[in-house]
């Protein structure tokens, strides 16, 4: 009986494809933009996936019901939807607040919180307090003659001069908070996110 061989080149390239396809990752790793005014590219499912990885013990739904108000909220606005998310994770330590904001004020990002007899801005819904949130990062992120697409309901944005000055999430240090190293603070998340 006769034993068929396969030529040595044929072998040689299948094992150079399987150890090819065995290096080259299936999952494409997204790269957030760090311009505010930048399209966010991670959808509803992975922003409540990175969410609920750093939270598990809150309600899935709203988590949902938020990832989808920044992408909407922040698509209308010209606003980067991720880092309006990441900024909220940021603010409200995951929705485990702590600080002067609570969670009934829908206030996800500090609005007004100054002290206790200032304890921040109330807004009646979710998707009114991630509206204020993304308007206040468009007066940080735009000149002066891009206007909002609706009407503005945080109180606080004109108040932002000159408008424009923090165009990435880096300007916002010193800026929208005290804190120099706040960029630094969104940015480790931000990575985060990128690589879960």
């Amino acid at each position: 009986m006769k034993v068929k061989r396969f030529p040595y080149g044929i072998l040689c390239l299948f094992a150079f494809a399987l150890i090819f396809v065995g290096c080259v990752s299936t999952r494409q790793q997204k790269h957030i933009s760090r311009n505010l005014t930048d399209r966010g590219v991670m959808s509803a499912a992975e922003l409540v996936a990175f969410f609920m990885m750093n939270n598990p013990d809150v309600d899935r739904e709203n988590v949902e019901l938020l990832a989808n108000l920044y992408i909407d909220e922040a698509g209308m606005e010209g606003i980067n939807s991720d880092c309006a998310f990441i900024q909220m994770c940021h603010e409200t330590g995951f929705l485990q607040y702590g600080n002067l904001v609570t969670p009934e004020m829908h206030n996800y990002c500090g609005l007004g919180a100054i002290n206790e007899e200032q304890r921040g801005l109330v807004f009646e819904t979710e998707q009114l307090g991630v509206r204020a949130h993304v308007q206040h990062l468009h007066a940080y992120a735009t000149a002066a003659d891009v206007v909002l697409i609706n009407d503005c309901i945080d109180p606080r944005y004109r108040y932002v001069n000159p408008r424009g000055k923090s165009p990435t999430i880096e300007g916002l240090a010193g800026t929208w908070a005290a804190d120099r190293q706040y960029s630094e603070k969104l940015e480790a998340l931000l990575v985060r996110l990128e690589s879960k």
